[in-house]
């Protein structure tokens, strides 16, 4: 059933675009030079610009578009406010089943969970806007940027930027595959669903992986029936498969359902009715919806004009070595359009990094980055370092320890027991080489595994802190108990024993 709300109130859009895009700005007057010209306005590309301005340099910051980027406008801000929402819906259905709460009958206010969403974004643009980063000391200009030669770019053709140190982070766009009628179909993505007003009835959404499952789940706790569409026989190809086994069935108890292994043949409308035809082997299925999510993944934005400075790019990206500089000595790359992990947090990471070793002919290497990363669905997943199927197909020597939520007293206390916290040790020693989490808010029991890898700390030192109860960081301490076990061998525990033997005689 499509739900409705009340008109999208103008006014949260317009505070909003009057920070991340003025109506009434004005480019300012060009520098002679710059010692650092940033083109993007996404996490990459403003931390980079802040970074230098505090530092003194003179900064330009190029937007062809919004301030921001995707993380605030059509990404991280918008999706988790959603997948909120969602989540207080689920909640309140199941509150009497699970807890003896209150029977919830009737339906939702999708408009409303839409209009929220819109309020916070709003509320929270003012930090990415045009005006503050003025205030800074940038010079922001709006418009298409390109480089005309190796030491400057134009915005929008005609205004010259000379720099002698310049940053790209431009981001990534949605990946749009070739399927027959897709066009004339029509289609959302990430960049035009928090756009709608009403729920649809029916959602195909094509591709599995972490938006595809974020946004399928709440869509299908909104009331929508939701269908997640794939090539790959499971959802979250990339992610450790007992994990993300977890989530699939988690997703199917929210209603969605999956048709996996499907090649789609092509896509139509008819009578405002879309309908796919996925093809599996000889096998052929018959899908209809009333309007289809394109999640199947992003592409670099590297039309900007980069032959002209001499930096390469290919089909993944513009090429950088591990210090973020490109074939153009004095150009630096960050975030998504040079990185397979399209994060807001790699791209944070990226520019402090890309800002040191240009300014100060720093050596930072991206090797020495530990990475996390979360899908944000119900249960959580989140991965740092290896995985188990990384120690499979590379041989790697580890010791594996895994936690079951059900041993964790908060997690049944709480009724989220379907989970589960893996640590992999280096074999035979304590060094942690990754994790696995898969539970409700994973990202933060991750954190620890996180830090640890980062400053050296092993297993047995996490079991040394004192973690609060009932929590379900306890499930740490549960790891390190495990893991000092498998080094009480024979040999260790028949030396205990002697020992013992003798302090009991002495006494």
């Amino acid at each position: 059933m499509t739900h409705t709300g009340a008109a999208r109130p103008a006014d949260s859009d317009r505070r909003w675009l009057e920070e991340v895009r003025p109506a009434d700005w004005t480019n300012p007057r060009p520098a002679d030079r710059y010692y650092l010209a940033v083109v993007g306005a996404g996490t990459g590309g403003l931390v980079s610009a802040s970074i230098a301005a505090a530092l003194g340099a003179s900064v330009a910051l190029v937007e062809r578009d919004r301030m921001g980027g995707d993380c605030l406008n059509v990404g991280c801000v918008p999706s988790k406010a959603v997948l909120r929402a969602a989540r207080s819906w689920s909640e309140a259905r199941s509150s009497a089943g699970r807890f003896g709460g209150p029977v919830v009958t009737g339906e939702g206010d999708f408009g409303a969970a839409m209009r929220r969403m819109r309020e916070v974004r709003a509320a929270m643009s003012g930090i990415d806007g045009a005006r503050r980063f003025s205030e800074m000391g940038v010079d922001v200009f709006f418009g298409d940027a390109e480089f005309a030669d190796r030491a400057s770019l134009l915005v929008d053709g005609a205004v010259r930027l000379r720099f002698r140190r310049a940053i790209v982070a431009t981001g990534a766009r949605p990946a749009i595959p070739r399927i027959p009628g897709l066009e004339e179909a029509g289609y959302l993505t990430n960049e035009t669903v928090f756009d709608l007003e009403e729920l649809p009835a029916r959602l195909i959404v094509l591709g599995a992986g972490p938006i595809g499952c974020e946004l399928g789940q709440a869509f299908a706790r909104f009331g929508c029936e939701v269908t997640l569409v794939d090539r790959e026989d499971g959802v979250l190809p990339g992610e450790d498969r007992a994990a993300a086994a977890i989530v699939h069935q988690a997703l199917a108890e929210d209603g969605v359902r999956f048709v996996g292994g499907a090649d789609i043949a092509g896509v139509t409308r008819a009578g405002g009715e879309l309908r796919m035809v996925c093809r599996s082997g000889r096998a052929e299925r018959r899908l209809a919806a009333d309007a289809l999510l394109v999640a199947a993944g992003r592409a670099a934005n590297v039309d900007l004009g980069l032959d002209a400075a001499g930096i390469e790019f290919d089909d993944r990206g513009i090429l950088v070595g591990d210090r973020l500089r490109t074939t153009h000595r004095r150009v630096f790359a960050v975030g998504d359009v040079v990185s397979e992990g399209k994060f807001t947090h790699v791209a944070d990471a990226h520019a402090r990094m890309a800002v040191r070793n240009a300014l100060f002919f720093g050596r930072e290497r991206v090797g020495d980055l530990v990475i996390p990363r979360v899908t944000y669905t119900s249960p959580e997943l989140a991965q740092v370092g290896i995985s188990s199927a990384e120690i499979d197909e590379r041989d790697i020597a580890a010791d594996s320890y895994r936690v079951s939520l059900q041993d964790v007293d908060r997690a049944r206390l709480d009724g989220e027991g379907d989970g589960f916290l893996t640590i992999h040790v280096r074999k035979g020693g304590d060094e942690i080489l990754g994790a696995t989490v898969v539970s409700e808010h994973a990202g933060e029991l991750l954190a620890p595994a996180s830090v640890a890898m980062k400053v050296g700390v092993g297993l047995a030192a996490i079991g040394d802190v004192v973690f609060p109860y009932p929590t379900v960081s306890e499930a740490w301490r549960k790891a390190s108990d495990a893991h000092r076990r498998r080094k009480l061998t024979p040999f260790v525990r028949r030396a205990i024993e002697v020992y013992l033997g003798i302090v009991r005689r002495l006494s």
